[in-house]
């Protein structure tokens, strides 16, 4: 895979939306696990573009149905703008996070790009979680379990309306892979809204490779691809370094082969990494698996045929 643009790294150090604390130190430990140097070694130009200010984690109970909701929103307006310019620019934005509810941000920029250029989108959803609840279901208010469903126009105004147009995602661009543990209530939500999930069940039963192959299908040259990469995608057995493990997840050569089929159709052109937490994690282990699995999706192959 030959990658022309320029990535930018872009730091959001914040735990906002998340259950434990811990997640807004993940952009560094992703630094000290030296993703810069180890894509640049694969020939990419690559700008760290330094971490976005925002405002600091109150630790406060919900307020109807939101936990820190004024802080969420100003935290996804950095990344929206942050994320808009670097694609603006040519470029291939990288958003090292941080915990989920960031992706908001990240993705409506992403739409509305895409809007622009008159490009479809796809939108690859790494999690063990659907993050489609809303403030009627949430068991607990923490927005990292409500992306997807902003997104899609469901939530509060600050959150759907980041990117000018609501939703700002149809539910028909999204395949979620990995799912493994859901609400009830969001369960019932998702669907409703049709969601097309690949869940575990689904992995183990066809394998990695088909579930890829059905959930990259139809992509063009046309066809923007966001891939938002939640560590805890990843078995815990592998990946201790996140704040809501949930057992049962791909293997690393599950995921690996995961991400080489990302990069092999040539599209991906924008990443979140996020709800990394190196406060849980041994001798930044999971940060430096998270890289190895980066560098994969940006051509890194363990193929030996020709």
């Amino acid at each position: 895979m030959s990658l022309s643009r320029p990535l930018s790294l872009i730091g959001v150090p914040t735990d906002i939306g998340a259950s434990v604390r811990g997640a807004s130190m993940g952009p560094e430990a992703l630094r000290v696990a030296q993703l810069q140097a180890r894509l640049e070694a694969h020939g990419l130009t690559v700008h760290d573009l330094g971490n976005l200010p925002g405002p600091a984690n109150p630790w406060l109970p919900p307020r109807d149905g939101y936990r820190h909701l004024d802080e969420v929103v100003q935290w996804n307006r950095s990344v929206h703008d942050a994320v808009f310019e670097a694609l603006q620019r040519g470029h291939l934005p990288v958003m090292l996070g941080g915990d989920h509810c960031l992706a908001i941000g990240s993705i409506s920029a992403v739409a509305r790009h895409c809007r622009e250029q008159g490009k479809r989108l796809r939108v690859l959803w790494l999690d063990a979680h659907a993050d489609f609840n809303t403030s009627a279901i949430t068991p607990s208010g923490n927005v990292h379990g409500m992306p997807v469903a902003c997104l899609c126009g469901h939530g509060p105004a600050g959150l759907t309306t980041l990117g000018g147009v609501v939703p700002a995602i149809s539910p028909k661009v999204v395949r979620q892979i990995g799912i493994r543990s859901v609400d009830p209530g969001e369960k019932r939500f998702v669907h409703e809204q049709d969601l097309e999930v690949f869940d575990m069940r689904y992995i183990d039963e066809s394998g990695m490779r088909h579930t890829m192959e059905l959930a990259l299908a139809t992509l063009d040259e046309n066809t923007h691809l966001h891939v938002s990469f939640d560590v805890d995608f990843l078995d815990p057995d592998i990946a201790p370094g996140v704040g809501t493990t949930v057992p049962g997840g791909p293997t690393y050569r599950e995921a690996q082969l995961c991400m080489e089929m990302i990069a092999d159709t040539g599209r991906l052109a924008s990443l979140d990494v996020v709800e990394l937490n190196p406060a849980l994690d041994l001798r930044n282990r999971t940060a430096e698996l998270a890289v190895d699995l980066i560098e994969s999706l940006f051509g890194k192959s363990t193929l030996m045929r020709k």
